[in-house]
């Protein structure tokens, strides 16, 4: 028994037709995308890399001085009010920020079906970057409020991983929209 199928029976394309170009994934443009060609990721890029390890490092270091870290911890009480109030609302920003970048664009309605990558990749890794910092922040606030050091070394942890970790991730995705 043999079934004789015609061609793009299950969504494959018949044998005589192209294949669709893969659509190119949009940078963030302006002076923050990477260049087209065999260019290398650009220094803003690189940058976002040396901030995240010096976090990291800075929150390493803090750790270890308890004298410094007892200074930047409790500082006096109206100036801890105002760093607490300051980081919350640092995180709000940058969770508005955040849900926008994740909520995509209006033309992406316009791309479902039709075969092209329907998100900003870019724009979704910045989105989930302001989430973590946005933790960041609230750690930070919540360090200051009680008083304690260990949730500010862990938000300067959990920014430094965090941007490093997006940054990286963008250097790869701008290299790869250029194959």
């Amino acid at each position: 028994m043999s079934i004789d199928l015609e061609p793009g029976h299950r969504g494959l394309p018949p044998p005589d037709d192209p294949p669709e170009p893969e659509p190119p994934i949009r940078g963030r443009g302006g002076s923050g995308g990477s260049g087209e060609g065999g260019e290398a990721p650009d220094a803003g890029r690189i940058a976002w890399l040396l901030v995240g390890g010096l976090a990291i490092a800075a929150g390493t270091a803090l750790g270890f001085d308890s004298t410094a870290l007892s200074a930047i911890v409790t500082p006096p009480p109206y100036i801890r009010a105002a760093l607490v109030g300051l980081s919350v609302a640092i995180a709000l920003v940058l969770l508005l920020g955040a849900l926008s970048r994740l909520a995509g664009a209006d033309d992406d309605l316009d791309r479902a079906g039709t075969g092209q990558t329907p998100r900003d990749i870019g724009a979704m890794i910045r989105g989930v970057r302001f989430v973590f910092l946005a933790v960041a922040a609230l750690a930070a606030a919540s360090g200051w409020l009680l008083g304690h050091p260990l949730p500010l070394v862990v938000a300067l942890v959990i920014a430094g991983v965090d941007v490093l970790e997006t940054s990286f991730l963008l250097i790869v995705v701008g290299l790869r929209g250029r194959r």
